[in-house]
């Protein structure tokens, strides 16, 4: 990965930790002051809103510092090894718990005439998105597990290669 391409996701990267902590500190406030004032057919999905909110947040930030570490190891020319897996899982975990956090918003939202149907629907398809997200991410952690046996592979036969030079 060329030097300016780390730097622009590590910028990114930055951004979007950025963004979710002043949402979480500033936005999610506002928000479930808002839905306290809202009138009694949301004030029974406030918390369980609030607190789907701050998880998904969450996991933003879990997934973008696992992300940063990855390309700290790719920056150092150590991203094929056994450590990468530890943030990839982590990655992993985090895009299936947003799945399951945008299910359960669509269950909250469910009952009541609060939120159409459409809605709810359009959010459970959501979260069949994020979980294939995960899937894919999944299949990428196949293939860097086939590139880290065959990096290994390949020091071991040039050790064996040297030992007959």
């Amino acid at each position: 990965m060329g030097r300016w391409t780390v730097l622009a996701l590590r910028i990114v990267l930055a951004m979007v930790l950025a963004g979710t902590l002043f949402v979480q500190v500033v936005m999610v406030p506002l928000l479930a002051t808002d839905l306290r004032e809202a009138g009694p057919d949301l004030a029974r999905v406030r918390v369980p809103f609030v607190v789907i909110t701050v998880l998904g947040l969450v996991t933003v930030q879990v997934t973008a510092v696992s992300v940063w570490r990855l390309l700290t190891m790719v920056r150092r020319g150590t991203v094929f090894s056994h450590a990468s897996f530890r943030y990839v899982d982590i990655v992993i975990g985090a895009i299936a718990a947003a799945s399951v956090l945008t299910f359960g918003l669509a269950v909250t939202l469910a009952p009541g005439e609060a939120v159409a149907p459409g809605v709810v629907l359009l959010i459970c398809g959501l979260s069949v998105l994020i979980a294939g997200i995960a899937l894919i991410v999944l299949v990428q952690r196949m293939l860097l597990a086939k590139a880290v046996a065959r990096d290994v592979e390949a020091h071991h036969l040039r050790a064996e290669l040297d030992e007959v030079i």
